[in-house]
């Protein structure tokens, strides 16, 4: 393959699919790849240039496909690898490119792999995945190796009877975590989950928990963090590990470099230093890194659902975070809002009190996806302004394990505070990874177009107002809206895309103003996060003139609430 010298991945405007929620070709309540491919021509007139397709590969869907049990095999109601072919084809005949998700920190329980190794401490991949003995009190009760926490809560280890030692799994009991350790399950690694792809002509991979592979070899019990519970947060032990750059050096070497491809890691949180670690060109690790600042304002980063709110200030410091730190270096950053684990942006930082700011809020916050520096990222919904789901659904309607796990365990620890539980249910409300998982509006008929049969997940209630089919040619819509954007972010790549950003009203708990600039250009950016009218002064001398607003009736000396304007300055 003919590596190209300029960086394509930089200018592409990514849209995220997940599968299972997004277009369900036969009626069985699942999305589907023949469903994706009936859509590709929506994905394409909005202006995108890569898909990014949540896992599709064989699993036991614990973890909606984040535990696979076959890299090189299809989940069975998503369709074929015949199916899968065609979908390649098709998404680069429209002279679109397609990357995947990899998922390689661990894998099914159902993996043969694993089965192997756990079949025996004997066995020839027993170090393939990371198998410790137990600990044991003076009572002789048996303990996990150490305290660590499950993502998806309890102990992240699991007791295995037949060989009588625990397995680590940070996430799910049936996601055990792969020993990167292990020279020979590296090289397993890259064959199966990558290079089996690249050769089906695939661009690229969304590298899934890509900081956590390398583990402190210690094992040692983790701080105490939350004294309220005995499993602690293992982040210090189990993110950016000793040999974490080493191990992407490695992949990128063996693998990575021999195509034209694109790679962006979820790293989640770092400094910067650690940061341009990863995604310096000269390191030759990957291309790019999803920082969570701004996705988890507000949030407990060890555990979301300890939520203590957010100002505009916040917000702020998250997207200078995530824009500045690239600044005079030769690492790219990202810009998203929203992804499968994250609840829709519009709820979050817009205002759903009323079909009118919901509208409005959901074209602000296109207005600054679509200016800040970085590859650009849009999760599918996202460009209709799809909601969280109504505060009205009982716990019964989410189905994320992590949401039923943190539930679960609440109910265990407060099983008679109904207060507390309203409370929780406020967060989960707010907060949950079903939210982006509800299933794709497409039209006003029964479960939003997504499907003639019963869908997987209940489809959220304001389908017949928010849907592809009603925004489609409304040139008022947030569709419409976004697609503007777009050609507006790509007519002016050199100061949208990649233009130096500064903030000019850092204390303003209402107004977000930003300037970006080129060698050759200057715009300048004021958003209305509020709702209440607020005057307009430019706090910068020039000829403006305004390229792009999500209001009609632009009034030069005020912002409407949620009012968003894109000024060119001479």
């Amino acid at each position: 393959m003919t590596i190209s010298t300029y960086p394509w991945w930089k200018d592409s405007t990514v849209y995220q699919i997940w599968p299972a929620s997004y277009k369900d070709s036969n009626g069985d309540g699942f999305g589907d790849i023949p469903g994706i491919i009936s859509t590709l021509d929506h994905v394409k007139n909005l202006g995108t240039s890569v898909i990014w397709l949540s896992p599709h590969y064989a699993s036991p869907q614990d973890d909606m496909g984040y535990d696979i049990s076959d890299y090189e095999a299809i989940y069975e109601k998503y369709g074929t690898m015949e199916d899968m072919d065609k979908m390649i084809d098709e998404v680069h005949k429209r002279g679109m490119k397609l990357i995947f998700d990899l998922v390689i920190n661990h894998t099914s329980s159902e993996h043969a792999w694993f089965k192997e190794s756990r079949s025996s401490k004997d066995s020839a991949k027993r170090d393939w995945y990371i198998w410790k003995k137990p600990r044991y009190d003076e009572q002789g009760n048996r303990h996990p190796p150490n305290n660590w926490m499950s993502y998806f809560s309890g102990p992240a280890w699991e007791y295995d009877e037949a060989t009588d030692e625990y397995y680590l799994c940070l996430f799910a009991k049936s996601q055990p975590d792969l020993n990167w350790e292990n020279e020979a399950t590296r090289d397993a690694i890259y064959k199966s989950a990558l290079e089996f792809w690249f050769k089906k002509g695939v661009d690229g991979f969304r590298i899934d928990t890509a900081g956590m592979y390398s583990k402190d070899q210690r094992f040692l019990d983790a701080p105490i963090v939350f004294p309220d519970q005995e499993w602690q947060p293992s982040n210090d032990y189990t993110t950016n590990g000793p040999r974490i750059h080493e191990f992407h050096k490695e992949m990128f070497a063996k693998v990575t470099s021999n195509y034209d491809v694109m790679t962006v890691g979820e790293v989640g949180h770092c400094s910067k230093e650690e940061a341009l670690k990863y995604v310096s060109a000269k390191e030759k690790e990957m291309n790019m890194m999803f920082l969570f600042d701004i996705v988890e304002a507000g949030c407990d980063t060890k555990d979301r659902f300890r939520y203590h709110g957010f100002k505009l200030k916040d917000v702020k410091d998250a997207i200078f975070n995530q824009c500045d730190f690239i600044k005079g270096t030769d690492a790219w950053s990202t810009v998203f809002i929203e992804n499968h684990d994250q609840p829709r942006s519009v709820t979050r930082f817009g205002n759903t009190d009323n079909k009118l700011l919901l509208f409005k809020s959901a074209k602000l916050l296109s207005i600054l996806q679509t200016t800040l520096t970085g590859t650009l990222f849009i999760y599918q919904g996202q460009e209709i302004g799809m909601t969280n789901l109504p505060r009205s659904w009982d716990i019964s309607e989410y189905k994320d394990i992590n949401t039923i796990n943190y539930w679960d365990a609440f109910k265990k620890k407060y099983p008679n505070d109904p207060k507390k539980a309203e409370e929780l249910m406020d967060l989960i409300n707010l907060l949950a990874r079903d939210h982006a998982r509800s299933p794709v509006q497409w039209d006003d008929t029964l479960h939003g177009g997504f499907t003639t049969g019963t869908p997987w997940t209940r489809v959220n209630d304001n389908y017949p107002e928010i849907n592809v089919k009603a925004q489609t040619g409304d040139p008022n819509s947030v569709l419409s809206f976004w697609q503007k954007s777009i050609k507006v972010r790509q007519f002016y790549k050199d100061v949208f895309i990649h233009g130096d950003f500064e903030i000019l009203d850092y204390e303003n708990e209402k107004t977000f103003t930003y300037v970006k600039t080129s060698p050759d250009s200057k715009a300048y950016i004021v958003l209305n996060f509020s709702n209440e009218n607020v005057a307009f002064k430019p706090l910068i001398d020039g000829e403006f003139k305004l390229i792009n607003s999500n209001v009609d009736d632009v009034k030069e000396e005020q912002l409407t609430p949620y009012e968003g304007r894109v000024y060119l300055v001479q």
